[in-house]
């Protein structure tokens, strides 16, 4: 692909050095073009083509730039065609995928500060995140991502808050006492866990359903787009209102593939991660609405709303402040200084 040299001494550059010295990495083979002409940038992600991710991120985003006309092609590649999300975030920084949209926690292996922005109840809403991301603290966190790792950050927005599902109700921290909750592997994710009062249990999300059905787990937590997705009202019998993790989403692109293009098709590409920005929330509660009223209607799932999370996120904080180290802990009061 023009402007994509997937050089293989990248690749080992990754393994040999710290994330931070890869911009020094590049290959001796670089052809030397000037940045423009035609481009097809891949955009990879994890998601499945009936989620907002998709739909209304990736799918905006292509479209958006087809319609700008700038010699700009987004190729989309869905549901971790090109690898799991640990993976691919290895493979933009070495300039083997493009572009891609990642979680805050798998960000946060090659830029630890980043994972904060998956801490429990660090946000209230999507506009609270969507603010943050406009702030100066903002700003600050995603320069010292690129630095770090070269890879720039083109935009960021919520994909639901978490919830909890179980065969009993969650309505207060005491009752995950004795309750086995999959969280994901990472060590944000884990550190919500206990900063929640749960007993994390650490199953892959593709053997979830399983894990649920045979009672290798209890409960799990997961944005409503993605227990839909994953059918997890067959296996479950609550839903827990707790709202206790903005999913937040990062959109981001290599330095090569970013540097590679010329200013007229950065500021479209800009614009049309912007457009995405804008659609991304609204249909995510668009489609949490309707599922919501399906599994009410059907009686597939309870839908429990009168948690307190009040309770919840007080003990969050209080944990989070006692076990986040001085960089965590800034990251997490330049989001919280957002609140209103």
């Amino acid at each position: 692909m023009a402007q994509r040299n997937l050089r293989k001494g990248l690749a080992a550059c990754l393994v040999a050095v710290p994330l931070a010295a890869l911009a020094a990495c590049g290959s001796d083979d670089d052809d030397g073009e000037e940045a423009g002409g035609d481009v097809t940038l891949q955009l990879a992600h994890s998601y499945t083509e009936d989620q907002p991710q998709h739909r209304c991120g990736a799918q905006v985003i292509a479209d958006e730039v087809a319609d700008a006309d700038v010699g700009l092609t987004v190729e989309i590649f869905p549901a971790s065609q090109l690898g799991p999300d640990a993976d691919r975030i290895a493979s933009v920084v070495s300039g083997d995928i493009d572009m891609d949209i990642q979680g805050a926690s798998a960000l946060g292996a090659v830029y630890e500060p980043v994972a904060v922005l998956d801490a429990a109840y660090a946000f209230d809403d999507a506009d609270h995140l969507a603010r943050y991301f406009d702030s100066d603290a903002g700003a600050e966190l995603l320069q010292g991502f690129e630095d770090e790792t070269g890879v720039h950050t083109l935009g960021a927005w919520s994909a639901g808050m978490r919830q909890f599902t179980a065969n009993d109700p969650i309505r207060e921290p005491a009752d995950l006492d004795g309750l086995r909750m999959r969280f994901p592997n990472s060590p944000q994710f884990l550190m919500n866990a206990k900063a929640l009062g749960a007993d994390a249990t650490e199953v892959a999300y593709e053997e979830l359903f399983l894990a649920l059905q045979q009672g290798t787990v209890d409960g799990q937590e997961n944005p409503i787009t993605n227990i839909a997705a994953s059918s997890l009202q067959e296996v479950q019998d609550y839903i827990s209102m707790s709202n206790h993790q903005a999913n937040s989403n990062l959109v981001i692109i290599g330095a090569d593939s970013w540097s590679g293009l010329s200013a007229e098709q950065q500021d479209a590409l800009t614009a049309a991660v912007g457009a995405a920005e804008e659609q991304v929330p609204e249909c995510v509660t668009e489609d949490e609405e309707a599922t919501l009223a399906e599994w009410e209607d059907s009686g597939e799932m309870e839908v429990v709303d009168d948690v307190d999370v009040e309770a919840f996120r007080s003990q969050a904080d209080a944990y989070l402040r006692d076990n986040f180290d001085e960089e965590q802990l800034a990251v997490y009061d330049g989001i919280r200084g957002e609140a209103k």
